[in-house]
């Protein structure tokens, strides 16, 4: 099942509707999202886990959602 335009909000907080766009564009449930997220913001601890990296859909969210982090720092 795919997520909603809340389910996202909850996972990211507020957004852009591009980013909101793009996110739907993957056809992600609200779990892979949640993964996604978690490998953005703490990558290093996911694989001191033994994680495998993110594959699919999770890899293109990842992608997604790292692309817009880097253009907040971007002058």
């Amino acid at each position: 099942m795919t997520i909603s335009a809340k389910d996202i909000v909850s996972v990211l907080g507020p957004i852009d509707e591009t980013l909101m766009a793009n996110v739907f564009a993957t056809g992600a449930t609200l779990g892979e999202l949640a993964e996604a997220w978690a490998w953005v913001n703490n990558d290093e601890a996911l694989i001191g886990e033994g994680r495998t990296l993110p594959s699919g859909k999770v890899a293109e969210l990842v992608e997604l959602l790292s692309a817009d982090e880097d253009d907040e720092f971007d002058m």
